[in-house]
């Protein structure tokens, strides 16, 4: 026999025993004192969200005793002795977790699994007023005996790919479709050797059709951002990955018709990556709840350092078996792979996924996410706000560090730590990888703090705090190191570091103004973008005329001034409806 006390109902049957403490609802002195299971009369009882914790002890080869620990939710169902008696109100306790070391009985195992694997709709039904549910108003559906419910439960049971979040599944998706587009964006900086060696062109040529990228790609930074809040993300998403994935196919071809058409190619490619960041935070605004914002952005952006660690491994083992066209044509037709599934499995809103669970749907909307589409855009509301211009100066300094040590990096391995090509380019991977690693890990930090009580606002500065003083700490650091292996140390540190910005200003965008996510980004973007541009240049400036000490001091005093900005004006609290 088994019974369960919670919140004052007991309730027996077989199989095993369970103790288990809830904290005191609003049922807890208007439910009944013992409610019986029976073979007629059975009906679901359901509780709040609580989490609670027990022992579940249970009976093995009717002689031995073994003891559970138990920690989750789960959904019973009982039935009223005496039959007369009233129902209690529908209530919930959902995804009871049982750690089992010992291998029991299989009807035992079943009875635990039938009982503990419950899935209904939530509700949050604190505070609300006590309801009596006569005994004729049950559904002959609902009427099992007891033995008939364990066996179409168990058949019932969904498999834990049905039951995988789908909002984590857009995620994934996301995901991807980043990992593509550094994949695609990297590969020309590893082509353009044997493309320049074929075509004869000059240093000079080669920068310009390296700096044709971000012509497109400054253009639809903004207008993306514009398009996703007032459509939809999944739609600009979709066109962003098709359009940069069709431009990388066809760069070979333009390459071969002449300089011209390869420029307007990369510029293409550009439009259609720009659109990719404002699309997927207005599409993650309007699905993840803010207890999963920061980590599901992390995971997100990580697929764009991933994205350049194999973009740069497997570029040129495809260029010395099958030239350097390969690389474009295989990279550029996963796009069509990932556009399949985008379209089969990819809603810009929970409210339009048929597919989409009664609970999961009921815990997004019931967050703090975008519902509404975009019709205007509050330009003068917008830019009058302070923490915006602490988004846009904050991304400024940001990227401008970051682009300056991803673009020249390989140059400074070279030429101060004296490795040779082959040993630099190994070495660029390794800041990609701390990226991706560091970007994961602080979004799960910052989640957890928020999780605890923590405000959003303190927890935006505290990650982004550590994305500026830890790059800037590290950078001081390379003017005193004496061995090469320390400086690559100071690098990768500094690029990982610099990755918990992503649960700091690149999360902050979709805290002030979800509905007006992807306009913020797209603005943010654009500064990020031209310190990138202009950062790039006015290194190898300084560098004619000074040393490499002169520009980590300039990243430095950026990183520092990003700081300051943001702690005095950002906020984690909604600014824009």
């Amino acid at each position: 026999m088994w019974g369960s006390t919670l919140n004052g109902i007991h309730v027996q049957g077989n199989y095993f025993s369970q103790n288990a403490r809830l904290p005191r609802s609003p049922f807890h002195s208007t439910c009944p004192d013992q409610i019986m299971i029976n073979r007629t009369h059975l009906w679901k009882m359901e509780l709040p969200r609580y989490m609670f914790s027990g022992r579940c002890v249970g009976k093995k080869n009717f002689g031995s005793y073994v003891v559970r620990r138990i920690s989750g939710r789960c959904q019973c169902f009982l039935a009223s002795d005496p039959p007369t008696s009233c129902l209690v109100q529908p209530r919930k306790l959902n995804n009871l977790s049982i750690s089992d070391g010992q291998c029991q009985l299989l009807k035992y195992r079943l009875a635990i699994r039938t009982h503990a694997d419950f899935k209904s709709e939530q509700y949050d039904i604190t505070g609300s007023p006590m309801e009596s549910l006569p005994m004729e108003s049950l559904d002959s559906s609902e009427v099992l005996s007891e033995p008939a419910l364990l066996k179409k439960d168990v058949q019932d049971m969904p498999n834990w790919w049905e039951q995988f979040p789908k909002r984590w599944v857009i995620v994934l998706l996301c995901f991807t479709s980043f990992l593509l587009c550094n994949m695609d964006r990297v590969n020309m900086s590893i082509a353009i050797l044997p493309m320049s060696a074929e075509f004869n062109w000059n240093p000079a040529t080669v920068g310009l059709i390296q700096s044709s990228f971000f012509w497109g790609y400054l253009l639809t930074q903004i207008l993306g951002g514009i398009w996703a809040d007032k459509i939809g993300g999944k739609l600009v998403l979709g066109f962003g990955v098709v359009w940069w994935s069709a431009a990388t196919v066809l760069t070979p071809i333009a390459a071969k018709i002449g300089l011209p058409f390869l420029l307007i190619m990369r510029a293409f490619m550009g439009i259609g990556e720009g659109v990719a960041m404002p699309a997927m935070n207005n599409i993650l605004s309007r699905w993840i709840p803010v207890s999963e914002r920061s980590r599901s952005l992390a995971f997100v952006y990580s697929g764009m350092y991933l994205g350049s660690v194999i973009g740069l491994a497997f570029s040129p083992i495809l260029i010395h078996k099958f030239g350097w066209p390969s690389v474009f044509f295989a990279f550029g037709s996963l796009g069509s792979i990932w556009f399949a599934l985008w379209q089969g499995k990819a809603y810009s809103t929970p409210k339009e996924d048929p597919g989409l669970r009664a609970d999961e749907k009921a815990l997004i909307l019931n967050s703090n996410v975008s519902k509404d589409p975009v019709s205007t855009i509050p330009w003068k509301l917008i830019l009058s706000k302070a923490p915006v211009w602490a988004l846009i100066i904050s991304h400024f300094c940001h990227n401008w560090g970051t682009f300056i040590l991803l673009t020249w990096m390989p140059t400074y391995y070279n030429q101060v730590l004296k490795f040779n090509l082959t040993e630099s380019g190994l070495l660029c991977v390794l800041p990609w990888l701390t990226m991706a690693v560091f970007a994961n890990i602080g979004g799960w930090i910052a989640d957890t703090l928020v999780s605890k009580g923590l405000s959003i606002t303190t927890v935006r500065k505290i990650m982004q705090s550590i994305g500026f003083l830890g790059p800037a700490f590290f950078l001081t650091q390379l003017s005193r190191v004496r061995t090469p292996a320390l400086a690559v140390l100071c690098m990768v540190c500094s690029q990982g570091t610099d990755a918990f910005s992503q649960s700091g200003l690149y999360s902050n965008h979709q805290d002030i103004g979800p509905r007006y996510a992807g306009v913020l980004l797209g603005l943010s973007n654009t500064a990020g973008v031209l310190a990138g541009v202009f950062g790039t240049a006015a290194t190898g400036y300084i560098l004619q005329r000074g040393s490499w000490d002169d520009v980590f001091k300039v990243s430095v005093a950026l990183y520092i001034v990003g700081t300051l900005v943001w702690n005095l004006f950002s906020t984690g609290e909604k600014i824009l409806e």
